[in-house]
């Protein structure tokens, strides 16, 4: 679609837009902060715990690309992409029930079934309920980020993602605020099945509204655009083709993602260990495990309440971030913000205290804001009409992807880290921050070396 036949956005439009995202956000950032503590509960190692954790950037390699290729195709009377939205929305709500009631869920079903309980049944029903978690909210994503292009003129893309910057940051503060507030306010501990319940209505909600009030314009595919198959390796070498930019965008946002997943994904399980002191407790029995229930309780507050800052900054900044961008070009906001993610990543390395590392959380933030808008925007450049779906899909694997790395050889790395306590061993997470310090700065040198659209055609 021509981008003079797409209407400027309202602010109000562009709240709309946001909407559903912030509840897509509120879902993940409760899978973030509370999926290590219950998959730790039912016997999971830290390296058990990262391979769970494959399940993000598994489903987002496979399942985006896939999803965003078919929305591009999708011709029903509900639009391209709101189908997708909706039933992403939907599916998530029922794994978000599920995935804290693991225990009891296995128990019932193998009662039921007259069969002996084995004794990792209810760790394997969550790590299934957290992949298909996953898979959802990448059905979701892609499609979303797709609407982008879709609906709103290629002069407000970067204000868009902004928007979107900012219902990630303020859909993270609500869920990861809300249990530390009423704790603090009415002194009442909600739950984690409360917590979860609470972020699948968010996530229906939310996306609900936006699929109601953003209208997509009707799309009728070319007669060989409805015969012809999803190709990846064919999308893969067109996406490619796109510019010798898009390359550099993309290994820029694979070390980008290194970089914030060591965080995003290790952070409570920082926050417990080596902020609060907490053992490793998946191999110790229930009389040790109960006489850390205080530390552990107060390590996944703290741990939230740091997500709370962490999601505030981005949620502040997000706006400035955009309007700034479109003055100072893209590359140079993002260079920055990045270097200010990473300078926080090595104080935490170092720093303890709970007043700094909250501090330097609120000061990754600004990187966050960057990193939710403003690679797409460099990349919205060189999208071509009718193909938003697949490129968004395909760009996901460099988010993904780097996912993997962490996953895998990082939470390798940190269960060779041990060392003796008290009660146990004890495994040293502050160095999942030095590695992620380092990506950030190769993917800050890599940026710098990219041409904005604009310079690629003089």
């Amino acid at each position: 679609m021509e981008d003079n036949a797409l209407k400027k956005f309202t602010t109000a439009k562009f709240l709309s837009f946001a909407l559903g995202f912030f509840g897509l956000q509120f879902a993940w950032q409760m899978r973030i902060i509370l999926s290590g503590p219950v998959t730790e509960n039912l016997g999971a190692s830290p390296f058990i715990f990262g391979l769970i954790w494959l399940a993000g950037p598994f489903t987002g390699m496979v399942v985006q690309p896939i999803i965003g290729a078919l929305s591009d195709k999708t011709t029903s009377r509900f639009g391209r992409r709101r189908p997708y939205l909706l039933g992403g929305a939907l599916l998530s709500a029922l794994a978000l029930w599920a995935l804290p009631n693991s225990e009891i869920i296995t128990n019932t079903i193998f009662s039921t079934l007259g069969i002996c309980i084995h004794p990792l049944a209810a760790l394997c029903f969550a790590a299934v309920m957290i992949w298909i978690l996953d898979a959802c909210v990448n059905i979701a994503q892609g499609p979303y980020r797709a609407l982008v292009p879709d609906v709103v003129p290629q002069e407000q893309h970067s204000v868009a993602n902004s928007y979107i910057s900012l219902a990630i940051g303020l859909g993270s503060v609500v869920a990861a605020g809300t249990s530390p507030f009423l704790k603090w306010a009415f002194n009442y501990q909600m739950t984690i099945s409360a917590q979860f319940i609470m972020a699948a209505l968010a996530f229906t909600l939310g996306m609900v509204w936006t699929c109601m009030m953003i209208k997509e314009h009707k799309y009728e595919p070319k007669t060989a655009e409805v015969k012809e198959n999803f190709n990846f390796i064919q999308s893969l070498k067109d996406f490619f083709a796109l510019s010798p930019e898009v390359g550099k965008i993309c290994w820029m946002q694979f070390f980008t993602w290194i970089g914030n997943m060591c965080m995003m994904i290790y952070f409570t399980q920082y926050a417990v260990h080596t902020v609060f002191g907490v053992p490793d407790l998946s191999g110790v029995n229930e009389v040790i495990k109960s006489s850390y229930d205080a530390q552990m309780l107060s390590g996944t507050n703290f741990s939230s309440i740091c997500f709370a800052i962490f999601n505030l900054v981005c949620f502040l900044v997000a706006i400035p971030i955009g309007i700034i961008s479109v003055k100072a070009g893209n590359k140079k906001v993002h260079i920055v913000s990045m270097l200010s993610m990473a300078l926080a990543f090595i104080g935490m390395a170092f720093c303890h205290d709970v007043k700094v590392v909250a501090i330097l959380m609120g000061l990754s933030g600004i990187g966050w804001a960057s990193i939710c808008a403003l690679p797409f925007a460099m990349l919205s450049q060189y999208i071509k009409p009718g193909t938003e779906g697949s490129v968004m899909g395909i760009f996901n694997i460099f988010i993904a992807g780097p996912q993997v790395f962490v996953c895998t050889l990082v939470s390798w790395f940190i269960n060779k880290c041990s060392f003796s306590v008290l009660d146990g061993v004890n495994y040293h997470w502050e160095y999942t921050f030095l590695i992620g310090a380092a990506c950030l700065v190769t993917a800050c040198i890599i940026a710098s070396r990219v041409k904005d659209k604009t310079e690629t055609d003089v």
